[in-house]
């Protein structure tokens, strides 16, 4: 009896997992068709970003335009690497034409052009539009196994929009609490590479529960072989 129990048990917990990677599924697929849709709208202006609802989560992957000046003595650069490349996002403040500073990630450019005085041929001057997906800022560090950002060297393992405002000397009543990830338009020199912004999410919740089912099936096949093998 004991062993039938454990058997049931295993078998309740294996459906379970399963049943529960087929709602993760719709949930993906739902979230991925959302971020499609929204990538696919009208692009908006700042002002339209601000008045929608709820813009941290309704503005996430929308288009957006803003125009400024792109303050290149503030660069702050997020780790990252491109292509099997170790290099940065370079996240630049552009101060618009109303005085507010939203920072920008202009692209990647690989560790040995980290130094703006190796790319100056890409840092534009004069005001200039932008166009981009619009990105909510991050409340928290992700997980605790993400290295702690170094504001004092500019550079950032998370995005931390509230450190790097702090860090470039924009007032927090200044700061547009948004990131901007700029499209793949080309820049004078080639550097920084926009658009970066990882889209693709993962979705093997289908395999994911096709596996806890099969784990389920042949345990009732052994199961019910260890049965018959009983009764003989």
């Amino acid at each position: 009896m004991a062993a039938l129990a454990a058997l049931l048990l295993a078998f309740v917990v294996l459906v379970s997992l399963g049943t529960w990677q087929v709602e993760r599924l719709q949930w993906k697929e739902a979230l991925i068709a959302e971020i499609e849709a929204r990538r696919a709208a009208p692009s908006l202006t700042l002002a339209a970003w601000e008045g929608l609802a709820k813009p941290d989560l309704e503005g996430e992957y929308r288009r957006m335009s803003v125009t400024g000046r792109f303050d290149y003595a503030h660069e702050q650069y997020f780790f990252a690497t491109e292509d099997g490349a170790v290099g940065y996002h370079v996240y630049v403040p552009l101060v618009l034409t109303d005085g507010r500073t939203l920072f920008v990630n202009r692209g990647f450019v690989p560790e040995k052009f980290k130094v703006p005085a190796t790319r100056l041929s890409g840092q534009i001057a004069g005001e200039i539009t932008v166009n981009g997906l619009a990105r909510a800022e991050l409340g928290e560090k992700p997980s605790w196994l993400v290295p702690d950002n170094e504001p004092a060297r500019q550079v950032y393992f998370w995005k931390d929009l509230s450190a790097m405002a702090a860090q470039a000397g924009v007032q927090p009543d200044k700061l547009v609490r948004l990131f901007l990830d700029a499209d793949a338009a080309s820049n004078p020199g080639d550097y920084p590479v926009g658009g970066v912004t990882q889209i693709d999410l993962p979705n093997n919740h289908l395999a994911y529960a096709v596996t806890w089912y099969g784990l389920a099936l042949v345990m009732v096949v052994i199961a019910v072989l260890a049965f018959r093998k009983r009764l003989r």
